[in-house]
């Protein structure tokens, strides 16, 4: 019977792909104080600046490609039960071949309500030739669609789910995050004492535990590799 794998994943996944990282010097953050594009007050302030902000995040998705570390992870499912939860709201995982697929902080690729964010009934998928969104383009119950993302001071609806996901993992890899964002950060802990932990980054992370974690001080792609030779030798 295959072993469940749980990996978590966040910008450090997508980094090789182009896709900016947030809180790296030079990111997101460096040139958009998240404070204007990243929570509900920024929104209410200035919802045309909030939409042009998660407008040019979807084109940049139509110009990057998975790398190989999202293949690898993807490949991974012909040994395991392989679970990813994911910090990231790009949609490269799934474009890599990955079947299960949480996202913990909203996909760039849809929209929703502005009053009832998490109401699925106005949740919708784009096709790329909608992913410029305007002011009066509205969702189902009359309000602004707004980007489906979960901002900062907004509940993390997906949390339950995913701290069921790693309860039951008998592997949890971490790329890519520098587990410095909750509650995504804290999902360590639910890890089942007897699971191996690893950790893939090129940078040194403080995992605030005191279990065992095998630390591959590497970039995705290099890392998910040698990773897989050692979880296949295993």
């Amino acid at each position: 019977m295959k072993k469940n794998l749980v990996v978590l994943t966040g910008a450090g996944m997508s980094a090789e792909s182009g896709i900016s990282t947030f809180r790296d010097a030079g990111g997101l953050w460096d040139k958009y104080p998240v404070e204007q594009v990243a929570t509900p007050e920024g929104y209410a302030r200035n919802p045309q600046l909030v939409l042009d902000f998660y407008n040019e995040r979807r084109r940049q998705l139509l110009t990057v490609e998975p790398n190989e570390g999202h293949r690898g992870v993807a490949r991974w499912e012909e040994h395991f039960n392989v679970s990813v939860v994911t910090q990231n709201v790009d949609n490269l995982h799934e474009r890599a071949g990955s079947t299960s697929v949480l996202h913990l902080h909203g996909e760039l690729t849809k929209v929703c309500s502005s009053f009832s964010p998490n109401d699925p009934r106005y949740i919708k998928e784009l096709r790329p030739e909608e992913y410029t969104v305007k002011m009066g383009d509205l969702a189902g119950d009359g309000s602004q669609l707004r980007p489906y993302i979960v901002w900062f001071g907004e509940a993390v609806p997906a949390i339950e789910s995913a701290i069921k996901l790693v309860e039951q993992a008998d592997i949890l890899v971490i790329i890519g995050t520098s587990l410095n964002v909750y509650p995504a950060a804290g999902l360590l802990h639910y890890a089942p004492a007897a699971a191996p932990v690893y950790l893939i980054d090129p940078k040194p992370v403080n995992t605030g535990t005191d279990r065992p974690v095998r630390a591959i001080r590497a970039g995705a792609s290099e890392g998910v590799r040698l990773l897989t030779e050692e979880l296949l030798r295993g």
